[in-house]
């Protein structure tokens, strides 16, 4: 019980650190952001010109599908 105990709380103290840190990764990115909006228009020929090809699915998707063969 004792180690159940211990492992739930540092599964708290770990989570708290992660999102602690990226929400201040977030604030930090959004405040020394500066928008560059002529440099933008500078890339508007080059990103029309740009095609991806590919899917990408949803990771909540793929962790049901794997749970499902599973079963």
């Amino acid at each position: 019980m004792k180690i159940m105990l211990q492992s739930i709380i540092c599964s708290i103290i770990l989570h708290f650190i992660y999102f602690v840190g990226i929400i201040k990764v977030g604030y930090i990115k959004t405040k020394y952001y500066e928008p560059d909006i002529a440099g933008a228009w500078d890339k508007v020929e080059t990103l029309q010109n740009e095609v991806a090809f590919g899917y990408v699915i949803s990771p909540l998707i793929f962790i049901c599908y794997q749970l499902w063969e599973d079963l």
